[in-house]
């Protein structure tokens, strides 16, 4: 009997013992399906919870409308200033969800910088949210005396037209990309042409990370003149895709996408070594150029890209001096901070540094005495009217003076008439590029070319400036490694 009653207590603490611990564990699992920085739903708890409030509502006859919102350039937050205050803005801007969501509202953290916020609403009040949401989140949050601002790319799903509960995430999501696709800092309501472009984006995007295995990648040369002789000094390096059914996609259309779908390493570390291996064949050749990469903004703010260069550079054993990485204006002043201590580097390295398609942003002469860079490259618009518009031509008079205040070389690109070369040689460029004098052309082409610098490039009599066939000894590693 006694051996009986030990047992049955000892089942019976087992017992008190197993929901003791179900019910503690069961409460930390709870805790776990909230965000701990911000105290929303995380996404699969939203997801259930979503799921339950739209059947409900379903049933009765009712509207809603699911916003999901993502924050623009948010990474450039954490970058420039550090994750505390990157952390500052998400929890921010859940607290700005609430307060405009309300009690009944749901609001939940689906992925480190996107949010979605559902609210019964009838349909006619979902603009007046929407217009809410951009107006209270597009406020910049300050922390000290630091103003941040992050842009706001808001997707719009309805009840019950779009779907059931995980549709509508989804259709709410996919106009949210749309909305980023075409730069950010907007809204836009689902329809079916987002669905069908978002495809076709995410097959892109898995056909391009196989595109450096399949080996449809390639470089063309475009060649750059010296304005003063009209021979070549410079060559561009051009990335071209080679799609198989597609033909040859255009870089304006794959280049965002490798960047949304962290392509843009993989791409921009074969972009440089197959520069840093064409220059090293053309150095043991006796020709000798300055080759021009261009570089995202992902790679410029990347500290293993700088790295992987200067490693490249001694492999080849190539000067670093003349090799050129090539930034668009707009990425290098929207966070000169970040792109700073990048062109700095660079500096310190011995590379090149230029700014491209200069004239299209708004950088100030103090603004540029902040980025240690090299050269100016004037953009193509301005170019192409600069032989018939006064307006265009005191941009570029402007752009020219204060280069030679900060004594940086300037560059005209997408030249491709005689009267432009003239004007732009009048007023003072340094260097000539465009399909007045050649078009992009292979690695191969460009040695035809200068086997021979009497020939003309293009139909044109310019060559090749004698000075770049100089023999040149491949430099040691120790110099490399000193500068």
């Amino acid at each position: 009997m006694w051996v009986l009653l030990g047992v049955l207590l000892g089942v019976a603490l087992t017992l008190v013992l197993l929901m003791a611990a179900q019910g503690r564990f069961g409460r930390v699992g709870r805790r776990r399906q909230r965000d701990r920085l911000t105290g929303l739903l995380l996404s699969r708890r939203f997801e259930d919870e979503f799921a339950a409030t739209l059947d409900a509502l379903q049933r009765r006859g009712g509207q809603g409308s699911l916003l999901y919102i993502g924050l623009d350039g948010f990474r450039l937050v954490n970058d420039e200033h550090g994750k505390e205050f990157g952390d500052h803005v998400l929890v921010r801007t859940a607290e700005r969800l609430r307060q405009i969501g309300g009690k009944k509202a749901l609001v939940g953290r689906l992925a480190g910088d996107e949010f979605a916020l559902w609210s019964e609403l009838p349909q006619g009040q979902t603009d007046a949210l929407v217009r809410q949401v951009l107006d209270s989140l597009g406020e910049p949050v300050v922390i000290g005396a630091t103003p941040l601002r992050a842009g706001l790319s808001v997707g719009v799903a309805m009840s019950p037209e779009h779907g059931s509960s995980i549709r509508l995430i989804r259709r709410a999501q996919t106009a949210m990309r749309s909305v980023k696709r075409l730069g950010g800092n907007g809204h836009a309501f689902f329809d079916a042409v987002q669905e069908e472009e978002l495809r076709e984006e995410l097959t892109l995007a898995r056909e391009l990370r196989e595109s450096i295995k399949n080996k449809e990648l390639e470089l063309v040369y475009q060649p750059k003149m010296n304005a003063a002789t009209l021979q070549v000094t410079a060559v561009e390096a051009l990335l071209r895709w080679r799609h198989p059914t597609l033909g040859m996609v255009s870089p304006t259309r794959f280049i965002p996408i490798a960047e949304r779908y962290g392509v843009i390493d993989a791409i921009g570390d074969w972009v440089a070594d197959t520069a840093l291996t064409q220059a090293a064949r053309w150095r043991e050749m006796g020709l000798r150029m300055r080759v021009a990469i261009n570089v995202s903004g992902y790679q410029m703010r990347s500290d293993e890209f700088i790295v992987r260069l200067e490693k490249g550079l001694k492999k080849h054993r190539l000067r670093p001096e003349r090799f050129t990485v090539e930034i668009t204006e707009s990425v290098a002043m929207e966070h000169a901070t970040v792109t700073g201590r990048a062109f700095k580097r660079l500096g310190a390295l011995g590379v090149h540094v230029s700014i491209d398609d200069f004239g299209t942003g708004y950088s100030s002469l103090a603004s540029l005495r902040q980025l240690p860079a090299q050269e100016l490259k004037i953009d193509s618009s301005f170019v192409a009217d600069v032989a018939t518009s006064v307006e265009a031509q005191a941009i570029v008079r402007a752009i020219i003076e204060m280069a030679r205040v900060l004594q940086l070389k300037v560059v005209a690109e997408g030249v491709e008439t005689p009267a432009q070369r003239d004007q732009l040689v009048a007023m003072g460029c340094d260097e000539l590029q465009g399909y007045l004098f050649a078009k992009p052309m292979s690695a191969f082409a460009i040695e035809v070319l200068a086997s021979d610098s009497g020939k003309a490039v293009s139909g044109h009599a310019e060559g090749f400036r004698p000075s770049i066939f100089v023999e040149t000894a491949a430099v040691p590693l120790d110099v490399v490694a000193r500068r």
